[in-house]
């Protein structure tokens, strides 16, 4: 038995325990199963919005139809929770009128943000597509001081720098360079750092859960998106120019893309379970290199040396903004 004395140097019970160790198996396959997602989430639409037989550019109506993919996957998944336990994570639907009013200002920007992303990703290649989305750290930095009036370390903004410098050289060496995919690519940053700055903000009105929060926005977000679709004219367009309206591999590979935009918010909340913070900020910088490698491979993208830099660069510098940001948060 020890003394009072001796307590004193014994750390608390707590701290003895420290975090829960989940088993290696566990740890790689929540890793493994975000990376799939992750990756299919892009390769999926760039495939299907400028990249196979079934050539559908029309990234506001694959926007509205992944959403209503998503919404259902949520609406099915929340009443298979209340009898299986593997889906308990996801609370059964809920939508309250006064509790909407309050996340419609989220889910515009999230709308804003996917349509941009589409449409940036059908402009572009998806090797450039990195660099053309790598200034949500910029505005992030930029809209957290304006917005939030939050000042970023010194550290933080040399990283940002270098990921600007990526964003600079990577789109002067690109060869088959689209300013309408480079503005997109940067409006979709501007709505990336403007969403991440909504959700803290919004999270508050339905207790932190994250679940509940996606459903609100799911729901908002179609009922946004259904007039401005109606009204693009994409409508028309889809009636006159698509043959393929009647293909089951079309509507089985614009489902697939819905299925794997819901699978993404599973993965990451998975792999921010079962692993630290620093391995999920390695993970994801990891994941957009293997990604790059890949567009090299499938689509035959070709790279200059000065673009190919570039990438290198924008890369270089959100995995060092990343770590960064880590580390003043371990400090914190």
């Amino acid at each position: 038995m020890s003394t009072d004395k001796d307590d004193k140097f014994l750390p608390s019970p707590a701290v003895q325990r420290g975090p829960p160790q989940h088993p290696l198996s566990l740890i790689i396959s929540a890793i493994a199963f975000y990376w799939v997602a992750s990756l299919s989430v892009v390769f999926l639409n760039k495939t299907i919005l400028s990249g196979s037989e079934y050539k559908f550019p029309y990234p506001l109506f694959v926007t509205l139809y992944q959403l209503i993919v998503a919404l259902v996957l949520l609406v099915v998944c929340g009443q298979l929770g209340k009898r299986n336990r593997s889906f308990s994570m996801i609370p059964p639907f809920e939508f309250d009128l006064d509790i909407a009013r309050k996340i419609a200002p989220l889910s515009v920007v999230y709308v804003l943000m996917l349509t941009l992303n589409n449409l940036c990703l059908q402009l572009v290649e998806v090797t450039f597509y990195q660099v053309a989305r790598s200034l949500s750290i910029f505005f992030n930095i930029l809209l957290t001081y304006t917005m939030l009036r939050q000042k970023t370390s010194p550290a933080a903004m040399f990283a940002c720098a270098v990921v600007v410098l990526g964003f600079f050289v990577g789109s002067y060496g690109e060869s088959n360079f689209s300013w309408a995919g480079l503005w997109a690519g940067v409006g979709s940053s501007i709505f990336v750092a403007l969403y991440g700055i909504y959700v803290k903000k919004t999270l508050a009105v339905i207790d932190n859960n994250q679940w509940r929060l996606l459903h609100y926005n799911t729901a908002i977000s179609i009922v946004l998106l259904t007039p401005i679709v109606l009204f693009s004219g994409e409508m028309g367009e889809i009636n006159r120019e698509v043959y393929f309206l009647g293909d089951l591999g079309f509507w089985l590979l614009m489902t697939l893309t819905g299925v794997a935009g819901f699978l993404i918010n599973t993965a990451m909340f998975l792999q921010i379970k079962y692993t630290t913070a620093l391995t999920n900020t390695i993970s994801g910088t990891a994941k957009s290199c293997v990604q790059t490698l890949l567009a090299m491979v499938f689509y035959q993208n070709p790279i200059t040396a000065m673009n190919g830099f570039g990438i290198f660069l924008s890369l270089l510098g959100s995995g060092m903004y990343s770590w960064v940001r880590y580390a003043e948060m371990q400090r914190r």
